[in-house]
């Protein structure tokens, strides 16, 4: 059952040596020379627990004045017990650690020691926290996890980002551990998890968090379990980080001529010239295939999506024309999901090998994407096995 923060926040707690109590209101302070603080306004600590922040930071338009020696803050824990002075700074912020009193207000000090009436009081509510994520799925990935989840809480004008956080899974009781880590921040509804130990499972859940650092419930968790997996390769685009935005199909490293298992799928710059092609993204923030090595061609498999990698079973014959959109060329293709791409690139002693791709994820950083290399050069044949 849901614990209420308000409820929660009915226990006066850290309270510093020497605290004393203020029993009169706002307002009715003694007066001093110095007018009250304005504005002021404040932020939570999110903690994963939506219903316990790990603390409060207090702000609010400074005192302009050669007399001003102090601010006081104080705070209740309910709105039938008095306020205490909870802290006295000679700045225009102050963070109170752990879970927050429910209402707070500041007082300014002049350098007789006399005190100004309270500023506005603000109040801790619960009920400012945006809903969870409704949904949370994820792509199995080499020593990565990529997650993504519904967008719904991005439609509050009081959006700010989301927590994603990771744990322990237990495969034989089913189970999440207890050992919560923040895996990261982000403003956009996806999120990769990197420098994961193949073979181990993971479990995840992710929360909105508001622009006044309400955190929501969690998301559905899910456990995932990062693999070896040629067919789940992530490529960034070249503006964003140049170093993982091209690929090779065959890098033929030690000049053998024989293909290599470190050889095949590499992962090199989208600016080299032994790239096969890079990842780039245009103007719209749409990413596409751009080919780069010399030699290199690309055509579209299909205009419609195929049902797998595997249904690219023969690369189309080069001198066979189909039409402006699908042929073989130098020129960019517009990444999408479910696509298949073919590319014809230049082989030893005059020879071609042909490649294929298939996105099977595409969002305005990277992409996520399976692919096959025919090594028998001059051979269309893209699939393993030979055609029945």
């Amino acid at each position: 059952m849901r614990l209420s923060l308000r409820h929660s926040l009915l226990v006066v707690v850290g309270l510093a040596a020497g605290a004393c109590q203020n029993s009169t209101a706002p307002g009715n302070l003694p007066p001093g020379t110095l007018n009250p603080p304005q504005n002021l306004a404040y932020q939570l600590d999110p903690s994963g627990d939506p219903n316990r922040p790990a603390g409060i930071l207090l702000a609010w338009d400074d005192v302009l004045s050669s007399d001003l020696a102090s601010y006081r803050i104080y705070s209740r824990g309910s709105t039938g017990s008095g306020y205490l002075l909870r802290g006295e700074t000679t700045s225009n912020t102050f963070h109170d650690n752990g879970v927050p009193h429910l209402q707070y207000y500041v007082t300014a000090v002049d350098v007789g020691g006399g005190e100004s009436v309270g500023s506005n009081v603000i109040t801790v509510d619960e009920r400012l926290q945006l809903p969870a994520p409704d949904t949370l799925g994820s792509i199995s990935l080499n020593r990565a996890i990529h997650l993504g989840w519904a967008d719904n809480a991005a439609q509050s004008t009081r959006f700010k980002w989301y927590r994603v956080y990771s744990a322990s899974y237990n495969l034989d009781t089913g189970l999440c551990g207890t050992d919560w880590v923040l895996e990261g921040t982000t403003v956009s509804n996806e999120f990769l998890a990197t420098l994961l130990t193949n073979g181990t499972p993971r479990c995840f859940g992710a929360s909105a968090i508001s622009t006044e650092g309400y955190e929501s419930l969690w998301s559905p968790l899910r456990q995932d379990t990062p693999r070896p997996d040629a067919r789940n390769v992530v490529i960034f685009a070249r503006q964003v980080s140049g170093s993982q935005s091209g690929f090779r199909f065959w890098n033929d490293l030690n000049g053998d001529g024989l293909v290599q298992n470190n050889e095949l799928g590499r992962i090199v710059s989208g600016t080299s010239a032994a790239a096969d092609f890079s990842v780039e993204r245009d103007a719209n923030d749409s990413l596409f295939f751009l080919p780069r090595r010399t030699g290199t061609l690309l055509a579209l498999y299909d205009s419609l999506p195929v049902a797998d990698l595997t249904s690219i079973d023969l690369a189309p014959d080069p001198s066979v024309s189909r039409s402006p959109v699908l042929d073989y060329s130098t020129t960019g293709a517009t990444a999408l999901p479910g696509l298949g791409y073919v590319f014809e690139t230049p082989g030893p002693g005059g020879a071609v090998l042909y490649g294929a791709v298939r996105p099977t994820h595409v969002g305005d950083r990277f992409l996520i994407l399976e692919w096959s290399f025919q090594t028998d050069p001059g051979n269309p044949e893209l699939r393993k096995g030979r055609k029945p």
